[in-house]
């Protein structure tokens, strides 16, 4: 069976030559890209909050352990990505968090 339902053509550019395109569903809805914010700490997988080692205003160095989080039947050490201070954290032990949620956010020394 056919789909009758006309796509518009996109045009894009490959080597300086003119293309023309239909764009599929899944990247029209794709995520994009945002530029991280340095001292943002998230979940790069979803998971439980096992045990948090820092507390508000303490100073960590970079590589300092943050926190233990559990995914996949596995305990990921979440180091700081920077030298500075936690200024929040924003997950508790016990947390189940999604992937890309802030856990804890470090103010880079300057």
């Amino acid at each position: 069976m056919e789909n009758t339902e006309e796509k518009e053509l996109v045009p894009f550019v490959i080597l300086a030559r003119y293309y023309n395109t239909t764009l599929t569903d899944k990247f029209i809805k794709r995520k994009f890209w945002v530029n991280p914010i340095k001292g943002e700490v998230r979940s790069y997988l979803p998971g439980t909050v096992d045990k948090i080692f820092v507390v508000a205003g303490q100073e960590v160095k970079k590589g300092d352990i943050l926190l233990i989080q559990e995914a996949m039947k596995m305990k990921n050490r979440i180091l700081s990505p920077v030298d500075g201070v936690v200024k929040n954290i924003d997950v508790s032990e016990g947390d189940k968090i999604k992937k890309d949620t802030l856990m804890v956010f470090v103010q880079p020394k300057n």
